[in-house]
């Protein structure tokens, strides 16, 4: 594609510096440091973020404060904190992720999602279809995707929470319209048959799908969906499926780093500012939607159409039966994708 979006360089960037960017400014030099664990598509967003709260945090103490990112797969970013990447404060695409930062890496505390308003969720997000130009390949709902020649671009649920996403999201739509669990499994196998390639994250399927020109149709987070339309036009098109997931992102600040470090006061005044009219502001400025803002919701409703959404709880049963049943070793991903 003749335009390409900043955000398609950034990942680039961030892998030739292992993964991180630092704010800008005198902030380099002295002061606190905080680092911030994120998911794939979320780069973007939290630079302006980091600039924001670096410029609340200075006019609140006076003090200086360098902000750094890392970025990629949900699942990969909870596994290198456990492992000893010294996060002060985690930003995952799902709260099963986050959860594993407590269970496995004995990092949080049980209540860590009672902390923050919304089941410290400050920002929710969907599930949408992204196609070519003029839609080529009529894709209109999730059965368009498992049709015979049509290829399907999406992560690997064992990497990205996204991919996680997209995967609960299709399975649902497929045990309402087929009846039970085994036709949406048997449809989630015909999915991945059309799926040639599974990147790491996010952001990897939106550089294949956008950079590559590789598929016919991306399942992509809706934020993602307006960032590449926003950037490549007429090229792409959004698709609002007829049902799709609740996303529900999750954040915390990990104990036992900011412990360790001397940050927990700016790491939680970080995860709070998320609520803030800014903080709120500034997800729905980055295609995601505000949780709590009743002004930043009505500044931001007409990007975001009505979708008939269904939550993790709801159709699952919550994160912890949901990933036994599907994403742990030997469920229902390994099954239907096993070579």
């Amino acid at each position: 594609m003749r335009n390409r979006r900043h955000f398609i360089k950034i990942p680039l960037t961030l892998a030739l510096a292992g993964g991180f960017a630092a704010a800008s400014g005198p902030a380099r030099a002295q002061g606190l440091t905080l680092l911030n664990v994120s998911y794939d598509p979320t780069r973007e967003f939290y630079v302006d973020f980091n600039r924001a709260f670096a410029r609340y945090w200075k006019a609140q103490t006076g003090q200086e404060l360098t902000l750094k990112q890392s970025h990629g797969g949900s699942g990969k970013q909870a596994r290198s904190i456990i492992d000893g990447l010294e996060a002060d404060v985690a930003t995952l695409a799902l709260a099963w992720d986050t959860e594993a930062l407590r269970t496995v890496g004995k990092l949080i505390p049980a209540n860590w999602q009672q902390r923050l308003p919304h089941n410290a969720s400050p920002y929710t997000s969907t599930i949408v279809l992204v196609v070519r130009q003029g839609n080529p390949k009529g894709i209109r709902d999730w059965d368009d995707l498992i049709k015979p020649g049509v290829n399907v671009i999406t992560p690997n649920p064992k990497t990205s929470g996204g991919a996680r996403w997209n995967y609960l999201a299709a399975w649902e739509f497929a045990r309402r319209k087929y009846g039970s669990d085994a036709q949406a499994e048997a449809f989630i196998r015909k999915l991945f048959a059309n799926v040639p390639v599974l990147d790491s994250g996010a952001r990897g399927s939106s550089v294949t799908f956008a950079q590559r020109a590789q598929g016919d149709v991306f399942i992509s987070w809706e934020n993602e969906a307006h960032l590449l339309k926003k950037e490549f036009g007429d090229q792409v098109e959004i698709v609002l499926p007829s049902i799709s997931i609740l996303a529900e992102p999750a954040v915390t600040v990990v104990d036992k780093v900011v412990d360790k470090k001397g940050t927990r006061a700016a790491a939680e005044a970080y995860v709070k500012y998320l609520y803030s009219e800014e903080g709120q502001d500034l997800a729905g400025k980055h295609f995601y939607r505000p949780a709590v803002s009743p002004a930043a919701q009505a500044k931001y409703a007409k990007q975001f159409p009505a979708l008939r959404l269904f939550s993790i709880d709801e159709a699952f049963g919550g994160w912890v039966k949901a990933s036994k049943e599907h994403f742990a070793d030997g469920a229902s991903f390994d099954r239907i994708y096993a070579k």
